[in-house]
């Protein structure tokens, strides 16, 4: 049908929207849907199984569902840390932060797949991905353990990996494996690039180990967009040895250390007819501060660096400032002012998406000169245009940005 795969790093089965444009992808030819235990704390994976639900056989049969395992988060992290056997079994756990920890031992690796494929409702995976390997890198740089030290040791966890891969191939839960790495798409020469060219060797190495006559290593994933096009190099590299290569991230890129997001939005036509509506309803003493804040965010619509910056600005600051504003208030008052507040919260992050997008162009006028449609068409195209990137994965987290991609390539 098309190189675009469905991403689900944000679908959750609790967003019956989420589960909608699944279904859409499905019955629109998409063939190869991308997950990970950790999304949403397993919740897109769920999700995925509940799409799955209103097909038959022959459908999931053409859809290849690749998952990733490597973190531990949410309540694969409470489990970890309730449980002393599955502590000592896995010694190989980089603890990243306190609600982040990183393993991919084979012991892990098992357990993992074995909750994937019941979430799933799956007998067995197209393929499975190591999930950011370089997390070990990351710690070892932070102890000081020098360069060729941490890459040995890099390298002989990978091909622990990879042996427990060849183990679950040889038994029939996955049909491939490969890796998914943020830093394949680095610099050779930044201390955090994962190098690659050995992989294949350690692939073998792990099919020999097991006893299969020809390993199973066949896909790596890197971000790779308009913007951040160092990855390519791996691309090439994987290609001119006969890997896939799925491209993430093709629309949320890195550039000069910020974040960019590579889509236009239109102008929210109500935002001020519901800012207006909530600061006459706030203009009372008992809600000043909610009126404060309200008029701060107005001041600052413009002032976000991409919308992903609102996003945690909203549910670390907004969110807790409304909360214990809206606690002194009775039910009848408390339940006006909620539905008050979503409208204008709602119309608020349009406007932010607005802000940022023109912003955006301004500031990367250069890498869309030539562009004359939207940035997320000429940034999808850029993907779509280059050889080396077999599967572009692209979030569609409503039905119609399922049609508005899978238009692009008719």
């Amino acid at each position: 049908m098309s190189n675009f795969a469905f991403g689900t790093y944000r679908i959750s089965d609790l967003n019956l929207q989420h589960v909608e444009a699944l279904k859409e992808a499905l019955r629109s030819g998409i063939t190869m849907i991308d997950t990970s235990s950790n999304y949403m704390d397993g919740g897109a994976e769920r999700a995925i199984a509940l799409a799955f639900s209103e097909f038959d056989e022959s459908i999931k049969n053409e859809v290849e569902v690749v998952s990733k395992f490597g973190y531990l988060q949410g309540s694969s992290l409470e489990s970890y840390k309730e449980d002393a056997a599955f502590r000592g079994s896995a010694q190989e756990v980089v603890k990243y932060s306190p609600d982040c920890y990183h393993s991919i031992s084979k012991s892990f690796m098992h357990e993992q797949l074995t909750q994937s494929l019941k979430r799933l409702e799956l007998e067995k995976l197209g393929c499975y991905l190591v999930h950011n390997p370089e997390y070990y890198i990351l710690d070892a740089i932070n102890k000081g353990i020098p360069k060729d030290e941490r890459l040995d040791e890099m390298y002989r966890r990978i091909e622990d990996a990879f042996v427990g891969l060849e183990e679950e191939v040889k038994c029939g839960r996955i049909l491939s494996y490969g890796i998914s790495s943020n830093s394949f798409s680095l610099s050779e020469s930044d201390d955090e690039f994962l190098p690659y060219e050995d992989l294949l060797t350690l692939a073998q190495n792990a099919a020999d180990t097991v006893g299969n006559k020809r390993h199973s290593f066949k896909t790596i994933e890197l971000p790779i967009n308009i913007l951040e096009r160092e990855g390519l190099k791996c691309a090439s590299w994987a290609k001119a040895n006969g890997l896939r290569v799925l491209a993430n991230r093709p629309l949320n890129a890195k550039y000069k250390n910020k974040m960019y997001r590579l889509a236009e939005y239109e102008e929210s036509r109500d935002y001020y007819h519901h800012l207006n509506e909530l600061l006459d309803i706030c203009d009372t003493p008992e809600l000043k501060a909610l009126y404060n804040l309200i008029e701060q965010l107005d001041d600052n619509k413009h002032k976000f660096g991409w919308i992903g910056n609102y996003d945690i600005f909203l549910f670390t600051q907004i969110i807790p400032h409304i909360k214990k504003t809206l606690e002194a208030l009775d039910e009848n008052s408390r339940d006006a002012m909620l539905n008050s507040i979503d409208l204008f919260l709602v119309e608020y992050k349009k406007t932010v998406a607005y802000e940022c997008s023109r912003s955006t162009k301004t500031e990367l006028e250069d890498f869309f000169k030539e562009c004359h449609t939207s940035m997320q068409e000429c940034a999808i195209k850029f993907l779509m245009n280059n050889k080396n990137v077999d599967y572009i994965l692209v979030g569609m987290r409503k039905p119609q940005y399922v049609n508005q991609i899978l238009s692009l390539d008719r």
